[in-house]
């Protein structure tokens, strides 16, 4: 199982996501994910800058693969500037870039004032996309009227070699088979062999399987629960909240029912390679084929070092 970064447009800057990219190369790690947000989770999470900005400041540091996990293509931004946009960013890569695309969550796409459909329509309005994005990258001229999108005479000029790939994310079984038919590979989050097996068995055999996890660290386990909980507390709430909810401001008050411990369960918080190992095993025995690890706090740089010096190294062992 091959380890990635996961750069997090959520909780830092520019310059510190360029920092950690280039902290990161050259030192076992695989490729880089990143996050694609308008808002923040939270407040105290601080920044969210424009991931395709990010994408091509990053092609003229690193030249590790990039996949954003994951764009929405339905709400904000049409489909058709998505498939340029990455059809750029596969260019600057020299096809290093995979698209990843999900559903998305309210916290980001119902700025552009529309009703937040059900899970349903956007999974049926997230395939649409995807099909429309692929024929976007033939080249041609093209003029689609669908149920969700129209394009008139839309030609993308600048292609890479290859169309990229897409990924799709998938965290209950509609969105995991849709992954499955549709995507090149399978995003998720979470360490869960159920659909894992679902993704591999609904027609995702031979594609890769990448997860994406966050990890705190510290010198001191207490103080990195701390940080935990103070910027990502959101990453703790129940069922399809993190779907629903349309503001920071929201997140916060439903985050209110977060204890600071629920943290230790929903990532590695603390100093400990073994913790940090066996948070990582759980995607191994899962089936997952990448793992990105999302740093948290103050002390990203310190665990960039930490994980290029204990944890790839014994992992691979």
């Amino acid at each position: 199982m091959r380890i990635g970064l996961f750069l997090s447009c959520e909780e830092y800057s520019p310059e510190q996501l360029l920092a950690q990219a280039r902290r990161a190369a050259g030192r076992g790690f695989h490729a880089y994910w990143i996050s694609d947000h308008f808002h923040p989770w939270l407040d105290d999470q601080g920044q969210s800058p424009f991931v395709w900005s990010m994408i091509g400041a990053l092609s003229q540091v690193s030249d590790l693969p990039i996949t954003t996990a994951a764009t929405c293509p339905t709400g904000r931004i049409h489909p058709m500037i998505i498939a340029q946009a990455a059809a750029t960013s596969a260019v600057m890569t020299n096809g290093k870039f995979i698209l990843g695309l999900g559903s998305g969550e309210a916290l980001n796409e119902s700025i552009a004032g529309k009703v937040w459909p059900p899970t349903d329509i956007r999974l049926e309005m997230l395939a649409e996309a995807i099909q429309l994005i692929r024929e976007l990258w033939s080249g041609d001229v093209v003029t689609h009227s669908g149920k969700h999108f129209t394009t008139h005479h839309a030609r993308i000029y600048t292609l890479p070699q290859q169309p990229p790939k897409i990924f799709v994310s998938g965290f209950g079984p509609k969105s995991t088979r849709l992954a499955a038919r549709m995507g090149d590979g399978y995003i998720s989050t979470r360490p869960d062999e159920k659909l894992v097996k679902l993704f591999q068995e609904s027609g995702g055999g031979g594609k890769p399987i990448t997860g994406g996890a966050k990890a705190c660290y510290a010198k001191d386990e207490d103080e990195a629960v701390k940080m935990a909980y103070e910027r990502w507390r959101s990453s703790a709430l129940p069922g399809e909240l993190a779907q629903v909810l349309p503001t920071p401001q929201h997140f916060e008050q439903a985050s209110k029912v977060v204890e600071p411990q629920a943290m230790r369960k929903e990532m590695v918080c603390g100093p400990d390679p073994a913790k940090h190992l066996e948070g990582l095993k759980k995607y191994r025995d899962a089936g997952f084929d990448e793992v990105y690890v999302a740093p948290v706090g103050r002390y990203d740089l310190d665990m960039i070092d930490f994980y290029a010096s204990e944890i790839i190294p014994a992992l691979a062992d």
